[in-house]
């Protein structure tokens, strides 16, 4: 009997209607809410909306141990811009707020920072009380709500205070499962146990050097893994990302626990209704390293084609379940 993968979508603009969720509720295992894009006031109505459509199957993601760029307007930095980083709402051009509180003891001179995933790169050239002073050193655009990445080692809560308070809220409305974003390690797995009841069940998201490090203490203590491709992309080469991917699959399937896999698996259709060759050739490769469902993101949330995302998916999974009858009976192969 073949396992049956799990697609998992996540919710936005472009899936939260009833009649989208209507066709893809057939095929999609678990419906994620992203507290990274999301207001406790806009998860409450979410919530209410989904609960109202009799979609039970959800799962809140947090925010987690990251830094992120608090309200700033999209604009390109310039190479050799001077650029001060803090956690203060100052009002300045030159000034980027931070999100949640920086310690600034613990970055480093000289070392870099990078945010989002458009290239900006800033080196340290000075720390003050509340602030760092930064040049540019690799032009890329800077917006609002994206990750930001230290080379210094910068101990954070694993659950933000909007996390918290998401928790509670998704309490109320029975919500039992939970992705813990940015785990770096097993006692991050339990700071979120011991606010949940035992019935829930967590996915912890390994995107992190440390979560990758201590991958298999991790698993042990939660109900699955995902594996961010994204945000791992920062620790671990581009060129290394598949290999990582194949051991934290075989280690937490020894342990005998799930794992999902995540980040541009279908990029292209959040534009374009078809994918690309490699796309598919990438669902395929990582359903033969033995993951356990798939997980989309912007193309279901923002992208203008979510309903072909699960469609593809769906028949990529169709092709993976008979590829012994594919590779024995080739006229299954040609289009009619």
């Amino acid at each position: 009997m073949v396992k049956k993968i799990q697609i998992i979508a996540t919710l936005g603009p472009s899936s939260l209607n009833e009649k989208i969720l209507e066709n893809l509720k057939k095929d999609v295992s678990l419906f994620r809410l992203n507290m990274s894009h999301l207001s406790l006031d806009s998860l409450e109505e979410n919530l209410k909306f989904l609960k109202k459509n009799k979609v039970k199957n959800i799962c809140i993601d947090t925010e987690g141990a990251q830094i992120r760029t608090s309200n700033c307007k999209k604009k390109i930095l310039k190479k050799n811009s001077i650029i001060f980083l803090t956690d203060k709402n100052i009002r300045k051009n030159n000034y980027i707020q931070l999100y949640p509180n920086l310690s600034v003891s613990k970055v480093r001179l000289k070392s870099t920072v990078k945010i989002g995933f458009e290239g900006l790169e800033l080196r340290v050239l000075k720390k003050f009380k509340s602030n760092l002073r930064c040049i540019v050193i690799n032009e890329g655009v800077l917006e609002k709500n994206k990750g930001v990445h230290f080379q210094s080692d910068i101990i954070l809560n694993p659950l933000t205070n909007k996390d918290l308070g998401a928790i509670e809220i998704a309490k109320k409305y029975k919500i039992k499962t939970y992705a813990l974003s940015f785990v770096n390690s097993s006692d991050d797995v339990r700071s979120l146990r011991k606010l949940l009841t035992k019935s829930c069940k967590i996915i912890s998201k390994i995107e992190t050097k440390k979560g990758f490090l201590n991958r298999r203490l991790i698993s042990k203590v939660s109900d699955a893994i995902l594996i961010d491709r994204g945000d791992l992309s920062r620790y671990i080469s581009i060129s290394e990302i598949p290999l990582a991917q194949r051991i934290i699959i075989k280690d937490s399937k020894s342990l005998n626990k799930k794992v999902f896999v995540a980040t541009n698996l279908l990029e292209t259709m959040i534009v374009s209704n078809s994918p690309t060759r490699a796309e598919s050739n990438d669902v395929f490769s990582t359903l033969e390293s033995g993951c356990a469902g798939l997980v989309l993101a912007a193309e279901t949330a923002i992208g203008k084609y979510p309903e072909e995302c699960i469609s593809f998916l769906k028949n990529c999974l169709k092709t993976f379940n008979k590829k012994k009858n594919y590779i024995n009976n080739n006229k299954l192969f040609f289009q009619n």
